[in-house]
């Protein structure tokens, strides 16, 4: 489904609260262990979906976020060309991605989907992606659209970087408290919080 991007040879890291450049030789994809996760610098969140894709930002301090854009699925080239423009000119540090968990906080199909997007992300745009528990976020998002007295086919058109502007808030409420523990690609499949546990922890 995605593009295979071959030799990636630079990618920029930020690392201890100082913008770094760190040179990565690689070959192939990046291995979606070795990026280490930014303490500063500008986050993006992610709403996952096979036909949309909602972006929203933080600003580099991480105080506040902001939808960005709905992004409509394309042809692979496209969107890899996409998303490494949209890392460059927002000086993306790192991806918040939602992870829609089933209600007993197990995996779903549509879960595996976000991990293989989210290995695709690492290896387009050279950031590293965390999760979060997503599940209410499309119900709040559009609960919050009806709200605006928009039209259904406004409300269409915002939803999914609303929902992206919820994860990556709800993220970075959530990375506030010392008992936070962010579910990455490598402990994934231990990942059993809902968004509720993780805001009031």
């Amino acid at each position: 489904m995605f593009a295979d991007l071959g030799k990636l040879e630079l990618a920029e890291v930020r690392q201890s609260n100082q913008v770094k450049l760190r040179k990565v030789a690689i070959l192939g994809e990046i291995n979606p262990y070795d990026l280490p996760w930014p303490d500063s610098g500008r986050l993006a969140g992610i709403d996952f979906g096979t036909v949309r894709i909602g972006i929203s930002l933080c600003d580099p301090s991480r105080t506040w976020t902001s939808p960005l854009e709905t992004f409509q699925r394309k042809a692979p080239a496209i969107e890899v060309k996409h998303f490494q423009q949209l890392t460059r000119e927002n000086q993306i540090g790192g991806w918040v991605v939602g992870l829609p968990l089933h209600c007993d906080g197990r995996d779903s199909a549509k879960a595996r989907e976000v991990r293989d997007f989210s290995k695709w992300l690492i290896s387009t745009t050279a950031r590293p992606v965390r999760f979060i528990d997503e599940r209410f976020t499309t119900a709040l998002a559009t609960r919050l659209l009806r709200e605006l007295n928009l039209t259904h086919k406004q409300r269409k058109k915002q939803l999914d970087k609303i929902a992206a502007h919820i994860i990556l808030d709800a993220y970075l409420e959530s990375s506030k408290h010392s008992s936070f523990q962010p579910i990455t690609l490598e402990n994934i499949d231990d990942a059993q919080i809902s968004l509720d546990d993780a805001l009031d922890a």
